[in-house]
C-alpha cells in the first residue's frame, strides 16, 4: 500500500498481527510511512518475530502491485525477471551525544537501550540526522485495543522501564476505580487496569485523560514535547504553538524514558510551512457545531498536507471551538497540525502565488451535516466528551438543563478526566448534572467504551462531537444524530434529535 492512514495506534494492530501469526510477511510502500515501521521495529527487538518492511520507488511499487509473486532475500528483492537490491537503515552516521551513546551501548539498562535503539531506527526512517530533547510525554498506547499493548508494556516494566520526563496518560478502557460496579467483564476489566498500572509503574501520571491540553501543566509555546494521541499532537502544534510528532504507539514511551526524539518533521520549522490553502467562507450567523464540521472538512480537503486555513481571522473562537476542530480534524487527515491564521501562534504565512486553494462554503457544511445525521430522529443516547469534555463544556451543559431532567428512555454520558471531575465537582457542577440524570464517567472516553458502559440497548446516538460522528458506527454499529452542545441537551430531555437543518445553515 502507498503508506498507512495514520492513526498512533496501527503499531499495536501490526504488533497484534505478529502475536497471533496473522501478520503479513512484508509491508511494502512508496510513501513515506512511520508507524506499522515502529510496530515491525518493536515485534523484532522485543519478540524476535520479524516483518520486513520496504520503501521502494512509485515505478518499482507500481510493478509490485499488479504481480502475482515477489520473494526477498536478504537484501535483494525479487519480482518476476527483476531483481532490485535493498538497503538496511543507516542508523551510523546518526549523531548521538554521550548519554545517547550510553543508552544504545546498554549502561543505563535492558529498557533504555532498547527504547535509544528504536529511537535510532526511527530517526533513520524519518531521515534524521540528530536527536532533539523533549520536555513532556504523553502515552497512547494505554488503551486495551487489544492484548498486544498490554504485553507490550508489562515487558518494558519488567525490563526496567521508567519515564525521564514528565509523562501523562491517556484516557484507558476502564473507570479505573470503578468498573467492577460497572458490569464490566472481568478478564476484560482486569486486563485494562494491569496496562494502565504498567504505565503508572514505569513513572507515569496517572491522568487518564485524551485531552491533556487541558491540565494546569500543559505544553508552553515553541516548547518541543513528544505527545502521541493525533486530537493532542494536533491541538499542541496548532493551538498551543508547541512542537511534537503524532508519534506512534510504543515510540511515545522509548520517548518518555529517554527524553529524546529523531529531530525531523514538524520538530523542523522548515516542515511546519503549510503547502495548501484552504479558504472558509463562514455563515454570518452559526452556533458551535460548525467548528469540528470545519475541522472534518479541513482535513478531507488536506489528507497528508498542512493546511493554512484563511477566512477565521475575524472568528472568536473559544478554546472548546478549537479542540472540538482539532479532533475532528485529525479523523480526515494524517497532518500532525493545521496554520489557523489569526488563531495558530507564530509566524503568519504569506500565500504562495502556487499554493493550490480550496473553498469551504455553507452547501459544504450543510452537506456534511445530513451526513452526520443519518439515524432516525428518536435519540437513545447523548454522548459528550469525544475528546474529554472541558470545564466550560460542563457548565454550559448544566446552563442548557436550566432545571430540567434527562428523558428516562434516554442515557446521557459525559467522558471526562480526573483533572477536570475535580474542578466539576468543587464546583458542584457533578451534584447538579447528575441530579438531572447525566452520567459522568472519568478515564474512559468514547473511542475506547465497551458495553455495557455503552448501553447495549443503544441504537442511535447524538453527539456534538465531530470525531465521534465519524467514528461511532465504527466503534459500534450505531447510527449517528450531530449537533451542538444545546442540541445535545434538548434531546437529552426530550428524546428527539431536530430533523431539519440549523437555522444559520438553511437560511
Amino acid at each position: 500500500m502507498p503508506t498507512s492512514r495514520g492513526s498512533c495506534s496501527g503499531s499495536g494492530v501490526l504488533l497484534q498481527l505478529v502475536q497471533n501469526g496473522l501478520a503479513p510477511k512484508a509491508l511494502i510502500f512508496h510513501e513515506e510511512e512511520e508507524i506499522l515501521t515502529l510496530g515491525a521495529i518493536v515485534s523484532d527487538q522485543l519478540f524476535n518475530k520479524k516483518v520486513a518492511i520496504l520503501r521502494v520507488s512509485k515505478d518499482i511499487y507500481s510493478d509490485l502491485a499488479v504481480a502475482d509473486k515477489a520473494e526477498i532475500f536478504e537484501n535483494t528483492l525479487v519480482c518476476g525477471s527483476k531483481t532490485i537490491k535493498l538497503r538496511g537503515l543507516d542508523t551510523e552516521t546518526l549523531n548521538l551525544n554521550p548519554t545517547d551513546r550510553r543508552m544504545l551501548n546498554g549502561d543505563q539498562g535492558t529498557a533504555n537501550k532498547i527504547a535509544m535503539e528504536a529511537i535510532c531506527k526511527m530517526a533513520a526512517v524519518q531521515s534524521a540526522n540528530e536527536l532533539i530533547d523533549v520536555t513532556k510525554g504523553h502515552i497512547d498506547g494505554c488503551i486495551l485495543a487489544h492484548d498486544a499493548n498490554l504485553i507490550f508494556a508489562e515487558k518494558m516494566y519488567k525490563l526496567g522501564a521508567n519515564v525521564s520526563i514528565p509523562t501523562t496518560i491517556n484516557a484507558i478502557s476502564v473507570n479505573r476505580n470503578n468498573w467492577e460496579n460497572q458490569g464490566v467483564e472481568p478478564d476484560f476489566g482486569n486486563k485494562a487496569s494491569r496496562l494502565a498500572d504498567a504505565y503508572e509503574k514505569m513513572g507515569a501520571h496517572p491522568t487518564f485523560t485524551c485531552a491533556p491540553y487541558l491540565l494546569e501543566d500543559k505544553p508552553q509555546r515553541d516548547e518541543v514535547i513528544g505527545w502521541s494521541e493525533s486530537n493532542a499532537v494536533i491541538y499542541a502544534n496548532s493551538i498551543l504553538g508547541a512542537k511534537t510528532q503524532k508519534h506512534p504507539d510504543y515510540l511515545d514511551l522509548f520517548i518518555a524514558m529517554t527524553g529524546r526524539a529523531p529531530k525531523a518533521g514538524v520538530y523542523l520549522t522548515e516542515n511546519r510551512i503549510p503547502k495548501i490553502e484552504i479558504s472558509v467562507h463562514l455563515p454570518t450567523d452559526f452556533d458551535d457545531s460548525i467548528w469540528p464540521m470545519l475541522g472534518w472538512l479541513i482535513g478531507d480537503l488536506s489528507p497528508n498536507k498542512i493546511p493554512l486555513v484563511t477566512g477565521l481571522e475575524m472568528a472568536s473562537p473559544s478554546d472548546d471551538d478549537l479542540k472540538a476542530l482539532c479532533a475532528a480534524f485529525g479523523t480526515t487527515s494524517a497532518a500532525p497540525m493545521l496554520h489557523i491564521n489569526g488563531h495558530t501562534p507564530g509566524k503568519v504565512y504569506s500565500i504562495p502565488s502556487d499554493l493550490k486553494n480550496f473553498n469551504i462554503t455553507k452547501q459544504h457544511l450543510a452537506k456534511l451535516w445530513n451526513k452526520f445525521n443519518y439515524a432516525n430522529l428518536r435519540v437513545d443516547l447523548v454522548a459528550i466528551g469525544s475528546p474529554h469534555a472541558s470545564l466550560t463544556e460542563c457548565q454550559s451543559f448544566v446552563k442548557f438543563f436550566d432545571g430540567k431532567n434527562c428523558n428516562p428512555n434516554v442515557k446521557t454520558i459525559i467522558t471526562i478526566g480526573r483533572d477536570i471531575l475535580s474542578k466539576a465537582k468543587s464546583e458542584g457542577l457533578v451534584e447538579q448534572l447528575r441530579s438531572a440524570g447525566v452520567q459522568i464517567i472519568s478515564d474512559i472516553c468514547w473511542c475506547s467504551i465497551t458495553e455495557p458502559i455503552f448501553p447495549p440497548e443503544a441504537s442511535v446516538i447524538m453527539t456534538n462531537s465531530g470525531k465521534y460522528a465519524h467514528y461511532a458506527h465504527g466503534l459500534t454499529g450505531r447510527k449517528t444524530r450531530f449537533g451542538s452542545l444545546k442540541d445535545c441537551a434538548i434531546a437529552a430531555q426530550s428524546g428527539w434529535a431536530k430533523y431539519e437543518l440549523p437555522e444559520w445553515l438553511s437560511n
